[in-house]
């Protein structure tokens, strides 16, 4: 039971982690947003925004996926 608890927190904080990378990156992405377009306050602006975010998370993912498919592959 000791070695499940400590996987189970291993998974927990390294989500923490990942949740903290993805906070700092929106932010990031939001300030380069806003010094291109000017305010993201807008509804259009916070549409284009939204779109772009998840346009660049599809091709992350995918990118993810195949490497992680090649790494297999090579094991």
């Amino acid at each position: 039971m000791r070695a499940e608890v400590i996987e189970k927190l291993a998974v927990l904080i390294t989500t923490s982690f990942g949740l903290v990378a993805v906070l700092a990156w929106n932010e990031a992405i939001q300030a380069i947003f806003q010094a291109i377009f000017g305010t993201a306050s807008t509804i259009p602006a916070m549409i284009i925004y939204a779109v772009v975010v998840t346009i660049i998370a599809v091709i992350v993912t995918i990118w993810i996926a195949r490497a992680a498919k090649r790494s297999k592959e090579e094991d």
